[in-house]
């Protein structure tokens, strides 16, 4: 889908009230069903469940502003899970580069060790700034 197209979708779906957009949805369904490749991939779990739960409610003849609370509630849940998971991901991948000898996504950096500021201006003195006119220490 093009960028424009997509953009008008929203704008129009936007303006819809929450009970017009189930009318939307269930076209929406019925077109892919029709029409729609065989070959689409499916949503994550995660994904599949919420809009388990969208069905469910719409089902039960739940009020729009009920579905959509609880859908908004749902997508954010949805998100921190799918941040846990790339989170976790990200663990088991740095412990397993670290099992095999080698920090997955990090180069080795070598150390140069620099010798931290010792005591008070009074050692730094030729590293202050000096006021026109005065002499550095």
């Amino acid at each position: 889908m093009n960028d424009i197209l997509r953009d008008r979708l929203l704008r129009k779906l936007a303006m819809m009230p929450d009970d017009k957009l189930d009318q939307v949805l269930d076209f929406i369904e019925f077109l892919d069903s029709k029409y729609a490749p065989r070959n689409a991939p499916a949503p994550n779990p995660l994904t599949r469940f919420a809009e388990g739960v969208e069905s469910t409610l719409r089902a039960g003849k739940v009020s729009a502003s009920a579905i959509s609370g609880t859908m908004s509630i749902m997508n954010r849940a949805v998100g921190a899970i799918s941040e846990v998971a790339a989170a976790g991901k990200s663990v088991a991948s740095g412990i397993m580069g670290a099992a095999s000898g080698t920090a997955v996504g990090s180069e080795e950096q070598p150390v140069h060790p620099t010798a931290p500021p010792r005591g008070g201006p009074h050692e730094l003195g030729s590293q202050l700034p000096h006021t026109p006119g005065e002499e550095p220490k």
